[in-house]
């Protein structure tokens, strides 16, 4: 199998988008998270030969109009996906697309979304399986108590992106 791949440069370092051959986007994460990345394609995928396609579905421009406050709600909508996941990493995934740009839920409000109040946990778990981040917004979830919980891409980020879509984001 074949898998299409495509890096560029964003305010928060290097990004790379994964496609499939059909060309729905199957990861977006930061290039500095590959090993995390290669691990999640591998999974869903096995072995795939990695080519180059440059920018798919016009990501750069999606992801460029969101980091620049151009269209930040609707920068994402009708992009074509291939996530992948169980039905419960599914059921979480589409919950956060739901959660507001601008806003933040905790993981047991995430849970709870899903009908699963009583499991943070695997709510918590199934967000950081997420392929396509910024995409599907799983930096939007944070701890009960307000904090920001881990984020795969690094907690600066997450905090970063909370401030950029709350207006108050500088690097």
């Amino acid at each position: 199998m074949n898998l299409y791949f495509d890096t560029f440069k964003t305010p928060l370092g290097d990004m790379t988008a994964g496609v499939t051959e059909a060309g729905d986007i199957c990861l977006l994460d930061f290039s500095d998270c590959r090993d995390r990345s290669d691990l999640l394609l591998q999974r869903r995928f096995g072995s795939f030969v990695e080519k180059t396609r440059q920018n798919p579905q016009g990501i750069r421009d999606r992801v460029s109009d969101y980091f620049a406050g151009r269209k930040p709600h609707t920068a994402f909508h009708k992009l074509a996906l291939d996530t992948g996941g169980t039905p419960f990493q599914i059921s979480i995934w589409s919950a956060l697309r739901q959660i507001p740009y601008g806003d933040a839920i905790s993981y047991s409000q995430l849970a709870a979304r899903v009908s699963a109040p009583r499991a943070a946990r695997a709510a918590g778990t199934a967000n950081g399986q997420n392929p396509v981040a910024i995409i599907v917004p799983c930096h939007r979830v944070i701890a009960k108590n307000g904090t920001l919980a881990g984020y795969a891409g690094g907690v600066w980020r997450k905090q970063w992106l909370l401030d950029h879509e709350r207006g108050a984001a500088s690097l």
